[in-house]
Parts: C-alpha cells; sequence; structure tokens
C-alpha cells in the first residue's frame, strides 16, 4: 500500500506527469509514459530500467 501523501507528489522520472497507483499488481503506473514502476515492500522504484511497458489495454 502507498501512503496518499506519497503519492501525490511522486511523478513519473520519465514524462514527469503524475502516477496512479495499481493496488492488485503492487505497482505505480503513468499513462503518459506507458511505464509501470514496482512497488517493492512498501518502496516504490522510481528506476526507468526497472519499469515494464503497459499492455494496450492498461494504457486506455
Amino acid at each position: 500500500m502507498i501512503d496518499e501523501k506519497l503519492l501525490a507528489i511522486l511523478v513519473c522520472p520519465v514524462s514527469k506527469a503524475p502516477l496512479e497507483y495499481n493496488k492488485a499488481s503492487d505497482e505505480l503506473f503513468c499513462k503518459a509514459s506507458g511505464l509501470a514502476y514496482p512497488v517493492r515492500d512498501g518502496i516504490p522504484v522510481m528506476l526507468e530500467e526497472e519499469a515494464r511497458q503497459l499492455t494496450t489495454e492498461e494504457k486506455a
């Protein structure tokens, strides 16, 4: 779970757009850049090389 205050200030390091939290996959995702960043042990891993590409369905 990501703290709401932390989520409010985090942005995508690639696009600088706001992030959304997906509780089911435990990821922060950015529709602008099409990337999803993992959350490990409650800590967001905000590295582009650790992110995965969103699928077409996830971008919609």
